[in-house]
């Protein structure tokens, strides 16, 4: 194993482990400048778990086995999607392979396991969440996966480190398959980390959270959990839009500096997108994420059209 890839598997871990709550702090940061207010630190987010994490539980009654082992679940699959996760067209072999279905089937795993919890617990308001996250589930899913099959025609492979490799290419660039999936991928991280316009993550109110919802059955170490897979689920789909979409060309340390700059500008923009868009209606969700299917598959059309990559 190289040295690279040693290097690779460490800002895996240390990127998903220790940098996702910094994603969120600086997200947070920056659109509160945006508005005109000082807003919290960057490293408040931090300071949240920590206060958690020194915290006392409360579960609910009745309760079964299965609301105390969601966390653990859904931090467990986090963790492991980390180890998928392309880094400079490098990953170490973690014994689960690099495939991009994988990864889909990992986050989809981490999020049926927080609706079992709702759904247990049978609580109002997680039962809204889960219920309103399901059905967007439904097309964000389907969208990842036409977003990842225009990725993989290049390579001709869902690997991971195969698509990233296929990023730098020149000649990808001329493809509309590759524009469109772009556009598809940017819709999917906004729905993936809970950002408006498709959520609201800075509101616990009824009738517009949806991924806050099955959160609020839990306290303490438990939820110390649940936050930290949803920070770092924002570090996963960042590095993944960077890594499939954005040119990195160049030696180990130079495509390390185009990743922390993408991730660092992608952060940025979703503030500025947090502070022009209003949430939209749950019903018109859909909506968006499907007119970016219909992209995707336009995209997919003219991939055909000309022979694949001919």
């Amino acid at each position: 194993m190289s040295g690279a890839t040693v290097a690779a598997g460490a800002v895996q871990l240390v990127g998903g482990v220790l940098l996702g709550p910094a994603i969120v702090g600086l997200i947070q940061q920056v659109k509160a400048r945006l508005q005109g207010r000082c807003g919290p630190s960057v490293l408040q987010p931090y300071r949240e778990l920590r206060r958690l994490w020194g915290k006392s539980g409360v579960a609910p009654e009745p309760r079964t086995l299965i609301y105390t082992l969601a966390p653990a679940v859904a931090a467990a699959c986090t963790g492991l999607a980390l180890l998928l996760l392309p880094i400079a067209d490098l990953a170490p072999e973690w014994g689960l392979g690099h495939d991009a279905l994988v990864l889909v089937g990992l986050l989809a795993l981490a999020r049926f396991a927080l609706a079992l919890a709702a759904w247990d617990t049978a609580g109002a308001f997680g039962l809204m969440g889960s219920a309103r996250d399901l059905m967007l589930s439904v097309f964000v899913e389907g969208l990842l996966l036409l977003v990842l099959l225009l990725f993989a025609l290049p390579p001709g492979s869902t690997d991971l480190l195969s698509m990233s490799h296929a990023a730098t290419l020149p000649e990808v660039w001329e493809k509309p398959a590759h524009w469109v999936a772009m556009i598809g991928l940017c819709l999917v991280v906004l729905a993936e980390i809970g950002r408006q316009p498709v959520d609201n993550p800075d509101t616990h109110l009824e009738l517009t959270m949806i991924h806050e919802g099955p959160l609020l059955e839990y306290a303490g170490r438990e939820l110390v959990y649940l936050q930290w897979s949803a920070a770092a689920r924002h570090w996963i789909m960042l590095v993944l839009a960077c890594e499939l979409a954005f040119p990195h060309p160049g030696s180990f340390a130079a495509q390390i500096g185009v990743l922390t700059g993408g991730v660092l500008a992608l952060s940025v923009a979703l503030a500025v997108c947090e502070t022009v868009q209003a949430k939209m209606g749950v019903l018109r969700v859909p909506l968006l994420l499907g007119s970016g299917a219909a992209l995707c598959l336009l995209g997919l059309a003219s991939w055909l059209a000309v022979g694949g990559g001919g």
